[in-house]
């Protein structure tokens, strides 16, 4: 990053737990400052803690961001930007999985207002504040389980049909893709870099929602499973790496830069989805 009075400044999302836990205490243990989001302010606070003694950094804060919320994650990002001078860097690595459809307060299915639709809204309204580092960056955490399904289901983004095993899920780790694309394309001539992630298959909690059959699945396979660190690392790698960057707008399955799918490469799918989120989040832009 540019070298300037003061560290840079991350926010990661999801970060009292998993990967965004293990991303933040390697960022803070760099120096930089770290806002670290969690829904539960009882859990943030603990991660916080958890963060500053691991890192060896008190330059770590909680931020109560709920993505099941559009009113949540304004009400954040008025925070932040009361709290901090700058941004540097967003990283959406917060997920979800469910097992049944539920909707939020909003009436959006809850998966795709989490994984996709609040993440959008969040980045739109944080943009400006990017926009103004040298060095702005997104980082979108996707997974390859997009590879799963055949096309985003723009017709039924809510999840009204769509419905069934981890399908939905996986659609919205598509969206994650897609957004990135989109958001690179739009945005890279005003200095943003955008990456979407798969970081591996890590043993979490994450898959607690999963359908039996996959949880059991994972709990056989977990002592094979990657560490949070080890699936924090290539968020890592990409933050602080310069050389990253002339690969902006592209997807890596974890330290890889990979040729993404043709369904996530789609240019008309991804200007769908952008037009679709925006409309329901009431995300604007700047113009490029």
């Amino acid at each position: 990053m540019n070298a300037q009075s003061t560290p840079p400044v991350v926010l990661i999302t999801g970060a009292n737990s998993g990967i965004g836990k293990a991303a933040a205490t390697e960022l803070a243990r760099r120096g930089w400052q770290v806002f670290a989001a969690s829904r539960s302010r009882e859990r943030g606070q603990a991660a916080v803690s958890e963060i500053q003694r691991d890192s060896g950094s008190i330059a770590v804060e909680l931020l109560e961001l709920d993505l099941t919320s559009f009113a949540s994650v304004r009400q954040a990002v008025d925070q932040l930007l009361q709290r901090t001078e700058r941004l540097d860097v967003l990283v959406n690595n917060a997920g979800l999985t469910l097992n049944e459809r539920r909707l939020t307060g909003d009436g959006l299915e809850t998966m795709m207002q989490t994984n996709h639709l609040s993440p959008v809204l969040l980045t739109s309204l944080l943009l400006p504040k990017l926009l103004e580092s040298d060095d702005a960056l997104v980082v979108n955490v996707s997974s390859r389980v997009y590879e799963r399904v055949d096309a985003m289901p723009l017709d039924d983004l809510n999840f009204e049909h769509y419905w069934g095993g981890i399908r939905p899920y996986c659609a919205t780790k598509l969206a994650n893709i897609l957004f990135t694309n989109e958001l690179h394309r739009r945005t890279h001539d005003l200095g943003l870099a955008t990456f979407s992630v798969h970081p591996g298959v890590v043993a979490t909690n994450f898959a607690q929602n999963f359908p039996a059959p996959m949880r059991a699945g994972l709990k056989l396979l977990r002592p094979l499973l990657r560490s949070p660190v080890q699936g924090a690392a290539p968020v890592v790698e990409l933050v602080v790496e310069p050389e990253r960057r002339a690969d902006a707008g592209e997807y890596f399955d974890r330290h890889t830069l990979t040729q993404q799918q043709p369904h996530a490469s789609d240019r008309d799918a991804a200007a769908r989805l952008w037009e679709l989120s925006n409309q329901i989040t009431g995300a604007e832009w700047p113009a490029s």
